[in-house]
């Protein structure tokens, strides 16, 4: 645990605050950095290099960019919260923090908005359907199932041959209109269709038996908060499957596919579902595209 007493002196300046005030709320690099407090890169870098080793900050990697996190524990983020209430900048810093969440979602929606219609013919990374076959095997059975990040409901349709009822949750409008009017061409009555977010969605709590992320997670800001959102909605004993890319180094997939995060390696998958509260978790490499940039397809399931 981070010393009291050197949290108090990094705490005590402003530059520092402002920039733990930022992670309090939200996962950010370096350049995300720059843009909401306006200052260079080299003194944030000096900045988050001294919260680091005091232990007040984390962060992983992602591609070419390093994500900080808070690591604050609840007093000195208390603490914290108090002083950056006292710098004239807070309220503009927070502004502008929900100015680029919103162009985050923004971007991610308008991406989606665009593919309503096209997802079966447009190529998705990952999205493969050795890759759905080897989940679906997995776990298919009846009962209540959400399918998180649905786009237009191909996965839905086809969980809802064996499943009592799916829900099939998106964040594009478009696509929830898309997707329920194809499963009503197709006749199939036991799909309900809901615009949210996965780190949010729409579900009452302890009333799933299976929860679905194909290819969403990587799309999350916050990939957690959507795995422990998941863990909520399911019934004890429910089950969580994870189809999403392993990690890999394509860095346009953040301009070509909207995606937030390259992939994940197994091992952070397996702790995001551990820390969750999921036991029988279970991860494995099912499918590796022939064609570069030879993207891999992660499987993990888990049992709550």
């Amino acid at each position: 645990m981070p010393s009291m007493l050197k949290s108090l002196k990094l705490l005590a300046d402003p530059t520092r605050l402002r920039i733990l005030h930022l992670l309090d709320r939200e996962e950010l690099s370096v350049a995300d950095l720059q843009d909401l407090l306006g200052m260079g890169q080299s003194r944030i870098s000096t900045q988050l290099s001294q919260l680091k080793t005091g232990g007040l900050v984390g962060d992983e990697r992602s591609g070419k960019n390093n994500i900080y996190r808070s690591n604050m524990t609840p007093e000195v983020a208390g603490l914290a919260r108090h002083a950056a209430s006292e710098l004239p900048e807070s309220a503009k810093d927070l502004t502008a923090l929900r100015h680029l969440v919103r162009k985050r979602q923004d971007r991610a929606r308008r991406y989606f908005d665009q593919l309503a219609g096209r997802f079966g013919r447009d190529y998705v990374p990952g999205r493969s359907w050795k890759g759905l076959a080897e989940a679906l095997l997995k776990v298919m059975a009846g009962g209540i199932v959400a399918d998180l990040g649905a786009g237009e409901g191909t996965l839905s349709q086809l969980l809802a041959q064996r499943a009592e009822k799916v829900i099939a949750i998106d964040l594009s409008e478009k696509m929830v209109e898309f997707a329920t009017a194809l499963a009503a061409e197709h006749g199939i009555g036991n799909i309900e269709f809901r615009v949210g977010d996965i780190e949010a969605p729409p579900l009452d709590p302890a009333s799933l038996d299976l929860a679905v992320f194909s290819q969403a997670l990587h799309h999350a800001a916050h990939p957690q908060k959507a795995i422990d959102s998941a863990y909520r909605a399911l019934k004890p004993g429910g089950r969580v499957v994870v189809l999403d890319l392993l990690t890999h180094s394509f860095e346009q997939a953040k301009e070509l596919y909207a995606d937030t995060w390259l992939g994940f390696g197994e091992g952070e998958v397996s702790a995001m579902l551990e820390k969750a509260g999921f036991t029988e978790i279970e991860t494995a490499v099912v499918d590796r595209e022939a064609e570069s940039p030879n993207f891999q397809t992660l499987l993990a399931v888990a049992r709550k």
